[in-house]
C-alpha cells in the first residue's frame, strides 16, 4: 500500500512553498493606496451584483421546472424508483404511480447492503419510514410541499438532529448533532426526508483512505476513488441508492465527485446558501450545495435551501431567481477559455469539452473566446487562504494530531507555514480578483463560462494517481486545478457529465457565471441535458434493476 502521508506531504509541501513564493513576489501596493483591497470590499461587490441580478432576472416560468413526464416515465419510476430523479419522483407521486412509502421501502435495503456503494453510507437517520408515511398522507390529501417525500443523503459534516455526525474523523468521537443544519431543516420543511449520513474525507480535507471509515470506492470501478470531499454523496448518487444529496465545496468538493461519478452538482454563489450547522474547513472558501442527477433537480432544491437564516453573516435575505429555464439558451453567450483550464487535462476530457461547445452552439448559444488573467497567481492565493483557515479551525487538535488520517495530518503539518501577512495578502487580493473576473466577463459580453471539468478520470486508490494522456500524476496535481479558483472568488459553478473516456469512466464539464447568476448555469445545463444522455448513464455497480452502462 502506498505511504499516503509521504505521498501527500511530498506533494503539498512543495505546492504551498511555490504558492507562497508566487504570492510574496507580488505584494499589493503599500499604504496609502486607493485599491479596494480590504476583505470587506468583497461583500460590497457581491451586494451590488445581487441587486443587479435581482433587477435583471426575467419573470419565472410557470412552472419553473416541468414535473409532468409521460405515463411511461412515471410507470418506470414506480417499477424502479432507484432510477428516478427528483423531478421524476415528484411527478410519479403527483399522478399516484407510486408513494413516498413505497420509494423509501424500495431503496432502504440498498442502504444496508454490502455492495460497492456501502462505503457511502455511514449511519441511517431515524424516522425516515415515519416521514415517508406522513409524506404519502400529504400527497393523498393534496397537501404536498415542494419536495414532498424525496429521500436525501447528508454529507457527514452537515448536522442532522439526533444523529451521530463526525466529520469523518476520529477526533470527534460519537458526536450527536444537537439540531439540524439550516439546509437540512429547510429540506425537511419542504417535505424531503433525510435518510442517511454520507461519507466524507476527514473534515472535508483528508485523503481518500479515511482513518475512521476507510475509502469510498467508485461505482464505476471499485479500484478507483469517487473524488472528494463529498465522497459518499457522489457514490450514492451514481449508484442510484438516493436521488439527492447535500455536499460542500471548498476546493471543488461538490464538483469533483460529480465529474468523476457522472452526476450533476452545483457550488452556489458564496452567500446564497447558509452554512449554519456545517463544520467549517475554510470559512472564506466553504460553500454548501445540492448534488443530484440533473440540473432541473438542482434548481428545485436550490430554491428551497437558498436565502439568509439570520445566523450565517455571509448570506443575504434577498434571494435571486434560481430556476432552470432551458428554453432561454438561444442567444446566450458562452465564454470558452483555452489556456489555464485546458492545461494538464487529458485528451478525453478535452474532447468532451469540445463536443459540449459544439452542442451549445447547435442549441443557439454564441461561443465567445475568453481568458482570465494571472490564474497561476490566483491559484496560489487559494492555497494560502485554505491553509491559514485550516490551521485556525484545527489548532485545538494539535495535541492529538496522531488521530488525523494521513491526508489531514500532512496538510495540518504545513498549515502553519503561511504568515499572517501571507494570509491577509490573499484575502486582500480576493476582491480585486473578483472584480477583475466580473469585468472580463462584462468586456467579453459573456453570460456563462464553459470549462473542462476535472483533468482526468477517477484516481486509482492503490497509488493515488490520475493519468493525463498516458502520464501519471498525483491526484493533488490534477483534481483542484479547474475548480478551486471559483471557491476563492465565490462564483456559481456547476459540474455535469459530458462523456465517457476510453477507460469507461465519466468525464465532465463545468459552467460558471457571475455571482448570483446561478440561474444561468442551471438553465444552460438543463438545456444541454435535454439533448444529451450522459446524465442517464448508469455505472456497473448500481441499485437500478435491469439497467446497464448505456
Amino acid at each position: 500500500m502506498t505511504d499516503v502521508f509521504a505521498v501527500v506531504r511530498g506533494t503539498i509541501a512543495p505546492q504551498l512553498e511555490q504558492a507562497l513564493h508566487v504570492s510574496r513576489a507580488n505584494p499589493l501596493p503599500a499604504a496609502p493606496s486607493s485599491l479596494p483591497a480590504e476583505p470587506g470590499h468583497s461583500q460590497a461587490l457581491f451586494t451590488r451584483l445581487l441587486a443587479a441580478s435581482i433587477d435583471a432576472a426575467p419573470a419565472p416560468a410557470a412552472p419553473a421546472v416541468a414535473l409532468t413526464p409521460g405515463a411511461a416515465s412515471t410507470a418506470a419510476t414506480a417499477s424502479d424508483p432507484a432510477a428516478a430523479s427528483v423531478t421524476e419522483l415528484l411527478a410519479a407521486y403527483r399522478d399516484g404511480s407510486t408513494t413516498p412509502s413505497a420509494v423509501v421501502g424500495a431503496l432502504a435495503p440498498h442502504w444496508t447492503s454490502d455492495d460497492v456503494w456501502s462505503d457511502a453510507v455511514l449511519r441511517l437517520v431515524d424516522g425516515a419510514e415515519r416521514a415517508a408515511v406522513e409524506s404519502t398522507r400529504r400527497w393523498a390529501a393534496g397537501e404536498a410541499r415542494a419536495l414532498e417525500g424525496v429521500p436525501f443523503a447528508v454529507k457527514d459534516i452537515i448536522d442532522v438532529a439526533g444523529t451521530v455526525v463526525t466529520s469523518g474523523s476520529l477526533q470527534t468521537g460519537d458526536r450527536v448533532a444537537p439540531a439540524d443544519a439550516t439546509v437540512v431543516a429547510r429540506l425537511r420543511a419542504a417535505g424531503a426526508i433525510p435518510v442517511f449520513t454520507a461519507a466524507t474525507t476527514e473534515f472535508a480535507c483528508g485523503g481518500p483512505h479515511n482513518a475512521r471509515y476507510g475509502a469510498v470506492r467508485n461505482p464505476w470501478d471499485p479500484e478507483r476513488w469517487t473524488g472528494g470531499s463529498s465522497t459518499g454523496s457522489g457514490s450514492a448518487l451514481a449508484a442510484r441508492i438516493v436521488p439527492l444529496a447535500l455536499g460542500s465545496d471548498t476546493g471543488g468538493s461538490i464538483r469533483v465527485p460529480s465529474a468523476l461519478c457522472g452526476t450533476t452538482g452545483i457550488k452556489p454563489t458564496y452567500g446564497l446558501v447558509p452554512r449554519t450547522g456545517v463544520a467549517s474547513l475554510s470559512w472564506t472558501l466553504d460553500h454548501v450545495g445540492p448534488m443530484a442527477r440533473t440540473a432541473e433537480d438542482l434548481a428545485l432544491v436550490l430554491a428551497v435551501i437558498a436565502g439568509g437564516d439570520g445566523q450565517d453573516p455571509t448570506t443575504h435575505t434577498a434571494v435571486p431567481l434560481v430556476e432552470a429555464a432551458p428554453g432561454r439558451i438561444a442567444g446566450m453567450r458562452i465564454g470558452v477559455p483555452r489556456v489555464w483550464f485546458t492545461e494538464r487535462v487529458d485528451g478525453a476530457v478535452l474532447d468532451a469539452h469540445a463536443a459540449a461547445v459544439d452542442r451549445f452552439a447547435a442549441l443557439g448559444a454564441r461561443i465567445v473566446p475568453i481568458e482570465f488573467d494571472d490564474l497561476e497567481a490566483i491559484d496560489a492565493e487559494c492555497w494560502t487562504v485554505f491553509y491559514g483557515e485550516l490551521a485556525a479551525n484545527q489548532e485545538a487538535n494539535a495535541a492529538t494530531a496522531d488521530l488525523f488520517d494521513a491526508g489531514t495530518r500532512a496538510r495540518f503539518d504545513v498549515a502553519f507555514t503561511p504568515t499572517a501577512a501571507d494570509y491577509l495578502r490573499s484575502l486582500r487580493r480576493r476582491p480585486l480578483v473578483q472584480a477583475a473576473m466580473v469585468a472580463r466577463m462584462d468586456e467579453a459580453g459573456v453570460d456563462v463560462v464553459l470549462t473542462p471539468g476535472i483533468g482526468a478520470t477517477a484516481p486509482r486508490l492503490d497509488d493515488l494517481t490520475m493519468t493525463v494522456d498516458g502520464v501519471p500524476y498525483n491526484l493533488h496535481d490534477v483534481i483542484p486545478r479547474n475548480t478551486r479558483v471559483f471557491d476563492y472568488v465565490g462564483f456559481p459553478a456547476l459540474m455535469m457529465p459530458a462523456g465517457t473516456a476510453p477507460d469507461g469512466l465519466p468525464v465532465g464539464v463545468q459552467l460558471v457565471a457571475r455571482p448570483w447568476d446561478d440561474r444561468l448555469v442551471l438553465s444552460a445545463a438543463a438545456a444541454f441535458q435535454e439533448v444529451t444522455d450522459h446524465h442517464h448513464r448508469v455505472p456497473p455497480a448500481s441499485a437500478t434493476r435491469g439497467s446497464t452502462d448505456q
